[in-house]
């Protein structure tokens, strides 16, 4: 990196940093792309500029910005959605989510789910894993809330602890977390024709062994980049913030990265879209 660009990183986290009423996060400043280096919405750069971070945050290990396919999950609080423009700003896919449980749907799904497809951005569901249901009472209840649709991404089980719970404070043991993952994975897999994908967390990864299971995997990582926080784990996905902006969203929503280029991309959508 040349040193007057440098310079302008480093002026940009001093700015961030004094700003007064927030979290003391800040902007990357370990990103070389050259000298069209400017800051954007907390960023320094980037392939996707449009989207910002309201709790911007230094990497120390690598950075999501220059992945050239970005993306959102979303549910019911992120309200009304303009997709057209989100699109528009560089938001190239969308998993949503549907179901929870064996009995609770989310109310924005069919919504988003429709408006995603007439904004031409491809888009999955996602199934919140609840430890008081079986594997199998889960899958049935993702499969009669999601349709089987052709050019739908593959369904995603989002596995993570869920502390808060107010009436499942039932917590598996490694061994009966995948034994019933494994059994869900397999039903949907079947149903849907694309092999789920797992969304899991940092915790949850390490408690259970998860990465046993065969499967590919969306990793949250927000404090550094999945090769330290996830050792020697592929991935698909990188879910970097919950505090991310991007046009057509009116507060905070999730942002995420694809691993490969803008051709590998394309490749995997021709690969994992459901037929």
């Amino acid at each position: 990196m040349k040193s007057w660009i440098k310079a302008a990183a480093l002026l940009a986290v001093t700015v961030l940093a004094a700003c007064g009423g927030g979290p003391t996060r800040q902007v990357v400043t370990d990103i070389s792309i050259g000298s069209g280096q400017s800051v954007q919405g907390g960023f320094v750069g980037g392939a996707v500029p449009l989207l910002g971070d309201t709790a911007p945050h230094v990497w120390t290990s690598g950075h999501p910005y220059n992945h050239q396919v970005h993306g959102v999950d979303v549910s019911r609080y992120q309200g009304n959605v303009n997709w057209h423009q989100a699109r528009g700003a560089g938001i190239s896919f969308a998993f949503i989510k549907a179901t929870e449980g064996g009995d609770h749907s989310d109310p924005m799904f069919r919504r988003y789910w429709a408006e995603t497809r007439a904004a031409g951005i491809p888009r999955g569901a996602y199934h919140f894993y609840y430890f008081c249901r079986s594997g199998a009472e889960q899958a049935a209840w993702f499969m009669a809330n999601v349709p089987r649709e052709r050019g739908a991404l593959p369904p995603v089980i989002d596995l993570e602890w869920n502390h808060q719970s107010r009436n499942c404070r039932y917590k598996p043991s490694p061994e009966e977390v995948r034994r019933e993952v494994n059994i869900m994975m397999s039903m949907l897999h079947q149903y849907y024709g694309q092999r789920p994908i797992i969304y899991t967390t940092v915790d949850f990864y390490r408690d259970t062994g998860v990465r046993s299971v065969n499967a590919e995997f969306w990793l949250r990582s927000v404090a550094d980049h999945p090769r330290v926080t996830y050792p020697g784990q592929r991935w698909s996905f990188w879910q970097y913030t919950g505090t991310g902006t991007a046009p057509g969203f009116t507060g905070n929503v999730d942002l995420n990265a694809f691993a490969g280029n803008r051709a590998q991309w394309n490749g995997w959508l021709s690969a994992r879209m459901q037929r």
